[in-house]
């Protein structure tokens, strides 16, 4: 199976248990590195997070200080950079800002108060089906453990795993055996949980003679945590479906949304559709995840806003 595929199965197999998973999410401060899949633990305030908006609220946002009780204007909360206005223009479309104005000046305040622990914890997981063709696994997932962005990290494969396996990789990450067609998991080896709450290493690179590394604090730790568990919360883990008549959705684990090529024989991104006429099924992903995972679909809050869109749009 190809890596895409397994990380399908893979990503499937997680949200069978309920959890929310996402992929291809930055598993780093200032280096590279992007972590294959991300499960993210529910805390205390899950549910009031889930309340706000179904989307990614801009970390530039979340790390502003701006709150419900006073409207301010946008340079002073976050600047005035073409980034900082398009994190603006973010959080007033999916809900956690609103727009008002005051002699002819506009104004933002937030809906509410962003909700501290709304999650409890970050799982990593590097994907690496063929453990016969190992590339830079061990440098990665060294990174990991160093760094410590993540509460637990787990190889997920495919291989068997040996002796050998084991001793090339960290002894703190977890390992799980996958049987891609099913998405189940073994666990040959359980993870050590990483110090998240101390400063960290980030491994930039690595030479056989040296290796450039600097010191992450636990303050920018804790900022980059959240921004991986908001980015998670957005993304989710499938993609959008080809275009394509051979494409036909199937399931993994009970659990639907995936894209798969009966051409090509292989789950499939939307580049990767046939060059053929006709179209693809009509598959909504984001049902797909509001059916399976604890992911809210257009909450309350979005509901509220788009009601007085529609007020304006006759």
């Amino acid at each position: 199976m190809r890596e895409f595929g397994f990380e399908m199965a893979v990503c499937a197999g997680l949200e069978s248990d309920g959890r929310l998973v996402a992929r291809q999410l930055a598993g780093g401060v200032r280096g590279s590195r992007v972590m294959d899949c991300v499960v993210v633990e529910p805390g205390p305030a899950f549910d009031e997070r889930a309340r706000i908006t179904d989307a990614t609220i801009p970390p530039r946002l979340v790390e502003a200080d701006i709150g419900p009780g006073t409207a301010r204007r946008p340079r002073a909360v976050v600047g005035d950079s073409e980034f900082a206005q398009e994190a603006v223009e973010a959080g007033i479309e999916c809900g956690y800002l609103t727009s008002e104005r005051h002699d002819g000046q506009r104004y933002v305040r937030a809906t509410t108060r962003y909700p501290d622990g709304w999650f409890d914890g970050l799982v990593g997981v590097e994907n690496k089906p063929d453990l016969g063709r190992p590339g830079e696994l061990e440098l990665q997932l060294r990174k990991d453990v160093s760094l410590a962005l993540f509460d637990r990290v787990w190889l997920a494969t495919a291989s068997h795993v040996t002796g050998a396996h084991l001793n090339r990789i960290p002894d703190e990450v977890g390992v799980w055996r996958v049987d891609p067609e099913t998405g189940a998991r073994t666990v040959v080896r359980e993870p050590t949980p990483l110090a998240t709450d101390e400063p960290g290493i980030e491994v930039l690179d690595s030479q056989p003679a040296r290796a450039d590394v600097r010191p992450v604090a636990a303050a920018t730790k804790a900022r980059y945590r959240r921004r991986v568990g908001e980015r998670a919360y957005g993304k989710g883990w499938r993609v959008p479906f080809p275009d394509c008549p051979h494409v036909e959705e199937r399931s993994v684990a009970g659990v639907g949304g995936l894209a798969y090529c009966t051409r090509q024989e292989r789950y499939v991104r939307p580049a990767e559709a046939c060059d053929a006429d006709g179209t693809g099924p009509d598959v909504d992903i984001d049902a797909r995840r509001a059916e399976q995972s604890p992911w809210v679909r257009d909450p309350a809050g979005a509901a509220r806003r788009q009601a007085g869109l529609d007020a304006y749009s006759s």
